[in-house]
């Protein structure tokens, strides 16, 4: 039987040595589905062998979300703790393929960026945002999950530690305007200047030295990682918990859930 190919949620658009990658799915705020996922991974895997392309930019479609999370349908079927560390290590590897892109990255925010959008945001060189972009991990809140010890170290370098434990502890969600002040967003631009000032950020950095921007964005990345000790037993403990089990079930049934500690 011919298996039908997944849609092409994660669209590519080049012009003058610039590719944009969409996230396509406005209906759902965008939210990744394990083929979008595997969509960004390919993209990834290509730009590193396309000198042509000198910088990318990613962005969410619709005008309401960057990207919002993970689509927690796709948790429905996690039986084990088995399958939570078997997502973290697939959502890890396509994050630091697009960590490890040798030309700059820029993120174009806006609206919502949250769970997993935050983390392809935050692996990205620079990032602007709308005015009333909202970015934080909710999963406290949520799901009642966890993220891999190397996006938590990515977060940590870019919105410093408080703000971090404040989104994953809290359920807070950060404002566009704090996240300009702590460093995180390179620009604020309303809705109708903001893929103005995308452009000249790119125009910016594609007129200079490609090499210094490479080696300078992997000296970065590997101090990060630095930072980033092996954790499994926390996702074990995260993703085995009946806490976890709970999220999803009160998320699929539009209820609140009922947290238990255990």
């Amino acid at each position: 039987m011919n298996t039908i190919p997944a849609p092409e949620e994660v669209t590519l658009h080049t012009e003058s040595g610039v590719a944009t990658l969409t996230f396509n799915r406005p209906q759902a705020r965008n939210a990744m589905t394990w083929a979008m996922y595997q969509q960004l991974s390919e993209h990834c895997q290509r730009f590193k062998h396309e000198p042509t392309v000198r910088a990318v930019v990613f962005r969410g479609a619709g005008g309401q979300a960057f990207v919002a999370g993970t689509d927690i349908e796709q948790f429905t079927t996690f039986k084990t703790a088995d399958d939570g560390v078997a997502y973290e290590a697939q959502i890890e590897a396509c994050i630091d393929l697009l960590c490890a892109l040798p030309m700059p990255t820029v993120a174009l925010i806006e609206g919502w960026a949250v769970g997993g959008g935050l983390a392809i945001a935050t692996a990205c060189d620079f990032r602007l945002a709308t005015p009333g972009s909202q970015l934080g991990v909710p999963i406290a809140k949520t799901l009642g999950n966890c993220l891999s010890v190397a996006n938590v170290a990515r977060l940590c370098a870019a919105f410093g530690p408080q703000r971090v434990k404040r989104m994953l502890m809290l359920a807070e969600m950060i404002g566009a305007d704090e996240a300009l002040a702590c460093g995180y967003l390179h620009q604020i631009a309303e809705p109708g200047d903001i893929d103005a000032a995308t452009s000249a950020l790119v125009q910016r950095l594609t007129a200079l030295a490609p090499v210094t921007q490479q080696v300078s964005k992997q000296v970065l990345h590997r101090l990060v990682l630095h930072n980033a000790p092996e954790a499994e037993d926390l996702i074990r403990q995260a993703y085995g918990s009946e806490d976890f089990r709970e999220g999803v079930s009160a998320f699929v049934a539009k209820r609140k859930p009922l947290w238990k500690g255990r």
